[in-house]
C-alpha cells in the first residue's frame, strides 16, 4: 500500500528579479521515505527546502505539506509539525542560552525562553533528545561555547522536540571536521531507521554525508532536477556528473555509505 504524501510539489517555480532560481519542479515525498538533496552551490537545494518548510512561498505552482495546501491553511500551525534545522537558524540562536533552553523553545517555535513558561517535563524531554544526539553532557553549557558539530546536533535535537511529522535538515554537516562529521552521520543513520519523523529530507553537497538508511535522492543543477527517485536508481555516477558538471566516479559501500571523486576525464 502506497504511503500518503508528506510533501507534494506540482510545477513549482521560484523567481527572483526576473530570474528563475528553482523549477519548474514536481516532487513528492511519502511517509517512510528519507531523502537526500544534492547539487552544487546555487542549484536550488536550500530554496527547495524553504518551500517545503512553508517559510518561502513559490512564484508559481502548488505546494502541499502534510496533506494541506499552502495558501489555504495557517502556515504557522503547520510549521509546528515540521522540524527544521539550518545554518541560518543557528546563527540566530542566543550564544548565552544553554542547549536545554534552546531545545525547549521549539515547543513554541521560538528562539528564546523569555515569553513562555517551561516545566520539568519540557526540560526532561529536551535532555532526552540531547542525549539521543550524543550531546547530553553539554545540556547546561552556553551554546556559544560549543563546537560547530555540537551546535549542529543541538539544532537537530531542537527540531525533533515537537515530534514532527517532517524533518528538514539543511547541510547539517557543513563545516565539520572528519570526526564530527562521522559522529553526526551516525546519529542521522539512527534517525533514518526510526519510525518518527514520518519523512526526513537532508540537503548536502557531498555524497559522503548521506547517512545509511537514506531511501531516495534528488539531484539538482541550475534549479532543475537531474534525477529523482529511489537512491539506487537516482544516485548514479552519470547523474552525479551531470549535476556537478564534471566527470565523477561514485562508489557505494556495503554499509550504505557513498564516496565520490573526479575521474580526471574531461
Amino acid at each position: 500500500m502506497t504511503a500518503a504524501p508528506i510533501i507534494r510539489l506540482a510545477d513549482v517555480a521560484v523567481r527572483r528579479t526576473g530570474a528563475t532560481i528553482l523549477g519548474p519542479i514536481d516532487w513528492t515525498v511519502r511517509g517512510g521515505e528519507r531523502w537526500a538533496l544534492l547539487g552544487p552551490n546555487g542549484s536550488g537545494k536550500t530554496t527547495l527546502l524553504q518551500v517545503a518548510s512553508t517559510v518561502l512561498w513559490p512564484s508559481a505552482g502548488s505546494v502541499e505539506v502534510l496533506g494541506r495546501r499552502i495558501g489555504s491553511v495557517d502556515a504557522r500551525e503547520l510549521r509546528r509539525r515540521v522540524g527544521y534545522a539550518s545554518p541560518a537558524l543557528a546563527a540566530r540562536m542566543e550564544p548565552a542560552l544553554t542547549p536545554v533552553e534552546l531545545v525547549m523553545t521549539a515547543r513554541e517555535a521560538a528562539l528564546a525562553p523569555w515569553w513562555h513558561e517551561y516545566g520539568e517535563a519540557d526540560r526532561a524531554r529536551a535532555r532526552e533528545l540531547l542525549g539521543r544526539l550524543g550531546v547530553g553532557r553539554l545540556a547546561e553549557r552556553p551554546f556559544g561555547t560549543l563546537s560547530t558539530g555540537e551546535r549542529q546536533r543541538v539544532q537537530i535535537a531542537r527540531a525533533l522536540l515537537p515530534d514532527p511529522d517532517l524533518l528538514l535538515l539543511d547541510e547539517p554537516a557543513a563545516g565539520l571536521d572528519l570526526g564530527a562529521r562521522e559522529a553526526l552521520v551516525a546519529s542521522l543513520a539512527e534517525l533514518a531507521g526510526a519510525d518518527r519523523p514520518a519523512a526526513v529530507v537532508l540537503v548536502t553537497h557531498h555524497v559522503e554525508e548521506i547517512p545509511a538508511g537514506t531511501t531516495h535522492a534528488l539531484l539538482l543543477r541550475g534549479g532543475r532536477p537531474v534525477a529523482a527517485g529511489p537512491i539506487a536508481e537516482a544516485l548514479t555516477a552519470s547523474a552525479l556528473s551531470d549535476a556537478f558538471g564534471m566527470a565523477l566516479r561514485l562508489e557505494a559501500a556495503d554499509d550504505g555509505r557513498y564516496h565520490a571523486r573526479a575521474t580526471g576525464e574531461r
